[in-house]
C-alpha cells in the first residue's frame, strides 16, 4: 500500500480593492472577490469571484473567471469562463471552457504547444526582436525550421520558471 504525502496547499483570499502587481513565484490558491487594478502572474489556481471587477492583464497556470474582467488573459493550463462571467479583452488559454450565460467579447487565441516567434512574444510579454536576438544567441529552447523559430511552450515555462530570461 502506497503511502501518500499531503501536499499543504496555499491559500489567499482578497475580499478588498487594490491595485498595482500581484506576482507569485510559487503555486497558491488565490480567489480574488472584490476590486482589483493592474497586473497579476500567478501560478496554481486563481479565481476571480462573482462579485471581483478586476481590470488587469493576467497570466496564471488555471484561471477561473466568475466575476467581471477587463484585460488581456494567458492561461499556461485552462480558463475556464462561468456562466456569472463577463470577460472583455483578448485571451490566450491553452484550454478554453465557457459556461452557458458565460459572456466573452474579445479575441481567443489558442495556445498550441509550439509557438512560433511572434507567438512567444505575446506569451513572454517581450518584444519580438529579444525573441530572435535569444533564439540566435542560443539563449531560449528553440529548434529553427527554415527561415522560422519554433519554441515548444513547456520548454519555454521551463527556461521561464529558473530565471534565465532575459540572461
Amino acid at each position: 500500500m502506497a503511502l501518500r504525502k499531503k501536499i499543504d496547499e496555499k491559500f489567499l483570499d482578497v475580499d478588498a480593492s487594490m491595485q498595482g502587481t500581484l506576482s507569485f513565484k510559487d503555486p497558491v490558491n488565490l480567489r480574488i472577490n472584490g476590486r482589483f487594478d493592474g497586473n497579476l502572474d500567478a501560478k496554481g489556481v486563481l479565481t476571480i469571484g462573482p462579485t471581483a471587477m478586476v481590470t488587469a492583464d493576467i497570466v496564471g497556470d488555471t484561471i477561473i473567471v466568475e466575476g467581471k474582467v477587463r484585460g488581456k488573459v494567458t492561461a499556461r493550463e485552462s480558463l475556464q469562463i462561468s456562466s456569472t462571467a463577463v470577460l472583455d479583452g483578448d485571451i490566450f488559454p491553452t484550454r478554453l471552457i465557457i459556461a452557458d450565460g458565460g459572456i466573452f467579447n474579445g479575441k481567443c487565441q489558442m495556445l498550441g504547444e509550439i509557438l512560433n516567434s511572434d507567438e512567444l512574444a505575446r506569451y513572454l510579454e517581450v518584444e519580438i526582436n529579444s525573441i530572435l536576438e535569444w533564439a540566435n544567441q542560443g539563449k531560449i529552447p528553440a529548434v529553427k525550421q527554415g527561415n522560422d523559430w519554433k519554441f515548444e511552450r513547456k520548454a519555454i515555462d521551463s527556461w521561464v520558471a529558473s530565471g534565465k530570461i532575459g540572461k
